[in-house]
């Protein structure tokens, strides 16, 4: 009641601005529903007419310039930032001290592993905050040298300038993808569905990778969570076609009968695929000829039985 009706309409009702700030724990990582949701799908339905910035900050200086901002913007204005627990230990999102001194905050970041490839981009991935780092140390990762993921930060007010902007960076681009952990129902997939899929070029598709409609946030067990998290980090990554067909070429080879190179000494044809293992004895995998060994006991059975 606190937020709906102070918070978020404070400036509605009677005018007033704050630079309160709500860290929100939030993140997909084994627990039950109650850890792993923020229910940040609330939060972007009650923004509106700039009267909130709700962020998912993929990294450490991301985080530091986003409050630094908060304190210093001109337009003062309630922030919730959506605070994965896991990510403020992981190495990865860690920073160099140029980065906190001369960066800035940057609502969308685009994939540093293809800036220079752009023409070979054919799949694009978008996504906030966590997710971003499952799907690019992901094995699949590798393979999937024509795909690229872009991370938007700010969620509401949307960079939707900015996102537009960097769909039209990938000349040869086919399908744009929103990737998340969250169910379907959840999450920001309705908050971006509509307006990057309105305004996005024709001749590129956009669609959904998650988490199916569900009542409840998460699985609430450990196990049925790494099940799901890597279909959905496997679903993103196959729709690349250069992984599809890193994954495709060695099954394709596993498929395939070897082929017999042994011979029968002597006369130089090939030996068939039961071929002798030695002294006219027959391969251990191939059962010796005559009643099976089940056949001594059910005689035995029918001889005591005909005794009685």
């Amino acid at each position: 009641m606190v937020v709906d009706q102070y918070i978020v309409a404070a400036q509605a009702k009677w005018g007033q601005r704050s630079r309160l700030v709500l860290l929100l724990p939030h993140g997909y990582e084994g627990q039950g529903p109650e850890h792993s949701s923020a229910r940040m799908e609330r939060y972007l339905q009650l923004a509106s007419n700039g009267n909130i910035r709700v962020a998912n900050c993929s990294n450490s200086a991301q985080y530091f310039h986003l409050l630094r901002d908060q304190a210093l913007a001109p337009l003062p204005r309630p922030l919730v930032v959506i605070s994965p627990k896991s990510l403020l230990r992981a190495p990865e999102t860690s920073c160099a001290a140029a980065d906190l001194t001369e960066g800035a905050f940057l609502p969308v970041i685009e994939d540093p592993r293809m800036a220079d490839h752009r023409e070979s981009v054919r799949v694009l991935l978008l996504c906030t905050g966590k997710i971003f780092w499952e799907l690019d140390a992901h094995e699949l990762r590798q393979q999937a040298g024509d795909l690229a993921i872009g991370r938007v930060d700010l969620l509401d007010p949307l960079p939707l300038d900015q996102i537009l902007e960097m769909i039209r960076s990938y000349p040869n681009l086919e399908k744009a993808y929103w990737v998340q952990e969250e169910p379907e129902n959840m999450g920001a997939w309705a908050h971006v569905q509509r307006r990057i899929g309105r305004h996005r070029p024709y001749e590129v598709s956009w669609e959904y990778i998650g988490r199916p409609r569900r009542a409840s946030p998460s699985e609430g067990y450990h196990g049925s969570h790494i099940i799901e998290q890597d279909r959905v980090l496997r679903e993103a990554l196959l729709t690349s076609p250069a992984a599809q067909a890193s994954v495709a070429g060695p099954r394709s080879q596993l498929s395939q009968p070897e082929p017999v190179a042994a011979s029968v000494a002597g006369n130089g044809a090939s030996a068939p695929p039961a071929a002798l293992a030695g002294d006219g004895e027959l391969p251990l995998s191939e059962p010796a000829p005559g009643p099976s060994a089940a056949a001594p006991s059910r005689a035995r059975r029918t001889n005591s039985r005909a005794t009685r």
